[in-house]
């Protein structure tokens, strides 16, 4: 279940009267994935068994276009794969996943893991040091060198049901989500100190009654919500009033909203 590449929003909406909520793209969502993780599997092709798998655990970096950098010493058996076939694919996963982890967000970059050229060592290494600031202690050992892998197809699955390719080009250009550093926080206060305007919004913008409201999930268009309903627990999406670009944005559409829900009610 792929989007039209020429959408602006991805994933799917039920049949409804209602338009469908704005939601970032599969590629912003696959790229804001990328940013927020620190370590995925990396599967290379076995020079040892010749067409199967083999995987590793693979910290990484990233540059301004997504593309993973990685620190590799010759001896490991993942960059003696990369130099006999470069074929590679690094899985990430939702780093804060709790409970069904097959409910929780993950992407694949399928692409080449080539050594970097000298001109460019200089920023990937300090990209990478400002991400993992411990490989100062190995980074210069000799056999120690910096590879990148250059995607050229992405896959990103958002849940049951929300699924599909992002071409390259598309997850190239996309940035992460302005809220993803600070999305935890956001949801940890919503959900300690703000239940009942949860609840109320939930009545307002979706329509919904319930009786306990949660936020899962919170990005520059708008939040997730897991309700607790007469009719058993439901999620719904709920729009924010306009696009936010940080924190305080996001708080000042959030406390509007509540201000005309109640008023509204």
């Amino acid at each position: 279940m792929s989007p039209p590449s020429n959408r602006k929003h991805g994933g799917s909406a039920a049949a409804s009267d209602q338009p469908p909520v704005p939601e970032p793209s599969f590629s912003e969502r696959a790229r804001t994935l990328v940013y927020l993780g620190r370590i995925g599997s990396l599967s290379t092709l076995s020079r040892k068994q010749p067409g199967f798998p083999f995987g590793s655990v693979m910290p990484y970096g990233l540059d301004e276009r997504g593309r993973p950098i990685f620190l590799i010493s010759t001896m490991a058996m993942h960059t003696q794969n990369l130099q006999a076939d470069s074929h590679a694919s690094l899985l990430v996963t939702q780093p804060d996943a709790e409970g069904d982890s097959l409910g929780a967000a993950r992407v694949t970059l399928v692409g080449n893991g080539l050594p970097i050229p000298e001109p460019e060592v200089a920023p990937a290494r300090q990209l990478y040091l400002e991400r993992y600031a411990n490989s100062k202690y190995w980074v210069d050992f000799e056999d120690f060198s910096f590879y990148r892998m250059d995607v050229v197809d992405v896959y990103y699955v958002g849940g049951f049901g929300v699924m599909g390719w992002v071409p390259a080009t598309d997850y190239n250009r996309a940035q992460p989500d302005p809220l993803a550093d600070a999305a935890g926080g956001i949801i940890e206060h919503m959900n300690t100190d703000h239940k009942d305007a949860l609840v109320l919004l939930a009545r307002a913008r979706a329509g919904i009654e319930s009786q306990e409201a949660a936020m899962t999930a919170v990005d520059r268009l708008g939040f997730h919500v897991r309700l607790k309903t007469p009719d058993g627990m439901r999620g719904t999406r709920i729009a924010f009033l306009r696009e936010v670009n940080n924190p305080l944005e996001a708080r000042k559409v959030l406390v509007e909203m509540v201000q005309q829900a109640r008023q509204q009610f």
